[in-house]
Order: structure tokens, then C-alpha cells, then sequence
């Protein structure tokens, strides 16, 4: 099982340069990821700082070699598709093919949607999900992509493509839907947040049957003071993400990683 950290840029976290040195420190100590939180306004109650994800791991892209990088989640009702396809493989080539890119349905907490006009409805953010998803595959893929849907019409070729391939797609996720669980077994991996554990195997057994097997995808498991690494490998983590709040201070973070990959 690989270890990340997972932040939330809010707070003290806002600063970006605290953000890179954290990375920096993650990497030093074996950590095999290093993943942040993507909001405009805050789902958490408070007022907080808040800082772009994608400036952050530009800089963090640049100070580290080893680490997998990337957004969880990045909330795609929220983005246009042709913005996120060249953030996402800039991003990508500059880190040498390290990007995991998290995508979920987002939500409204904090108005992240409605203070920009954006539609908050559920339906419609799952739509523009599911269709904004596989434009992504197909425009990182350097081929002419002709679409017209429901969300989007698009008739372009985008270039260049990832470094390493195809950016591998993680599916954030909240409770058990079957129709989240068929969305995650056509992408690379899932990370369910506040999930229990007998959802999590239910999931898990709709992505081995729509697959034919859980090889080569994988399971991102949040870590934490009530939830410890043996207790997600047992549930079938290939990912452990030791996850921290808004509130919680670099001080207490940087210690965290100083004593090293647990286990």
C-alpha cells in the first residue's frame, strides 16, 4: 500500500510556499503522494484563506521528482473542459507524468456553484460529470475530438498530450451510489470520503464485476485519528491518505511527517 498526505490549501495552508515545503518534507520522509484539496469558497464553516490548487502544484511539481501529485477532488461542474484539459497536462509534463487528477460532481456547501451563477442541481452536476470525464480522455489523447451532448459541444484537437500517457482519473465519492461505483470502474481508481466500511465494499464490488478484476485500479482511503492504515488495507486500500482539516497548523503537519511513513 503507498502513504499520501491530502490538505486542504485553507488557513495557514493558504500559503503557498508553507504548501511546497510540506511536499518537500513528504517526499524526504517516503511518502509516495502528495494531494490537495480543490475549492474557490469554503464547504467548511469559518472564514478562511484559501489558495489554488493548481498554482500550488505547479510549485510543488517543480521542488519534487518522486511524488504523485494531483487534486481531490477536482469538482468538474465547476471548470470549463477545455481550461482543465491544458491545466491538467501542463501540470502532467511539468512534473515528469506524476498528475493523478481527482474528479467528483462537487456541490454547493459554501456556494461554491451558486455564487458564480453555476447550476447547483444534483442531476445536472452528475451529467456534466460523466460527459465531461471522457471529453477529458479524449482531448488529452491529441486527436480531433468532434462532440455535441448536453453539456458541451466541442470540435478541436488539443495538444501536446500527457507526458506519459493518458493522466490516470480518480473518482471522489461521498455515501454508495451504483451509478458512482459504474463511473469509477471506467476510470483508474476511487476515493470514497465518509463512507462506511460496508459501502465500501459494496463499491468495490461493482467496480471488480463491471472490470472483471480490481488489478490495476486504485482504492484511496483517507487516514486519520479514527481511522487507522491497517483498518483501510483491510478494506481493500492500495492508498492511504493521511488526511488533514482546515485548522489544522503546519507545525502539527510537518511533525506528522517527520516521523516518517507509518508502518
Amino acid at each position: 500500500m503507498l502513504h499520501a498526505i491530502n490538505l486542504p490549501l485553507f488557513g495557514e495552508l493558504a500559503e503557498p510556499r508553507a504548501a511546497v515545503e510540506l511536499a518537500e518534507a513528504a517526499e524526504a520522509a517516503g511518502f509516495d503522494g502528495f494531494y490537495v484539496w480543490d475549492h474557490v469558497l469554503s464547504p467548511v464553516a469559518g472564514s478562511w484563506d484559501i489558495a489554488d490548487p493548481w498554482v500550488v502544484l505547479s510549485a510543488i511539481a517543480s521542488r519534487t521528482s518522486s511524488l504523485r501529485i494531483g487534486t481531490m477532488v477536482t469538482p468538474l461542474p465547476r471548470r470549463r473542459i477545455g481550461k482543465l484539459a491544458r491545466e491538467s497536462v501542463t501540470l502532467d509534463r511539468l512534473s515528469g507524468g506524476r498528475l493523478t487528477l481527482g474528479l467528483g460532481a462537487g456541490g454547493d456547501g459554501g456556494r461554491e456553484l451558486s455564487a458564480f451563477g453555476d447550476d447547483p442541481d444534483a442531476r445536472s452536476r452528475a451529467e456534466t460529470l460523466d460527459e465531461g470525464a471522457d471529453l477529458l480522455v479524449r482531448l488529452w489523447a491529441g486527436e480531433p475530438v468532434h462532440h455535441e451532448g448536453r453539456i458541451t459541444a466541442i470540435d478541436v484537437t488539443m495538444t501536446p498530450t500527457p507526458a506519459r500517457g493518458r493522466i490516470p482519473i480518480w473518482i471522489g465519492c461521498q455515501g454508495f451510489r451504483a451509478r458512482t461505483a459504474l463511473r469509477a470502474a471506467r476510470f483508474d481508481g476511487v476515493f470514497p470520503l465518509d463512507v462506511a466500511d460496508d459501502d465500501v465494499k459494496r463499491l468495490l464490488d461493482v467496480v471488480a464485476e463491471v472490470r472483471g478484476t480490481l488489478e490495476n485500479f486504485d482504492v484511496a482511503l483517507a487516514v486519520h485519528a479514527r481511522v487507522n492504515v491497517d483498518h483501510v488495507e483491510r478494506l481493500g486500500a492500495t492508498w492511504a491518505m493521511h488526511s488533514f482539516w482546515p485548522g489544522h497548523r503546519i507545525d502539527q503537519i510537518h511533525r506528522f511527517i517527520e516521523r516518517g511513513v507509518p508502518g
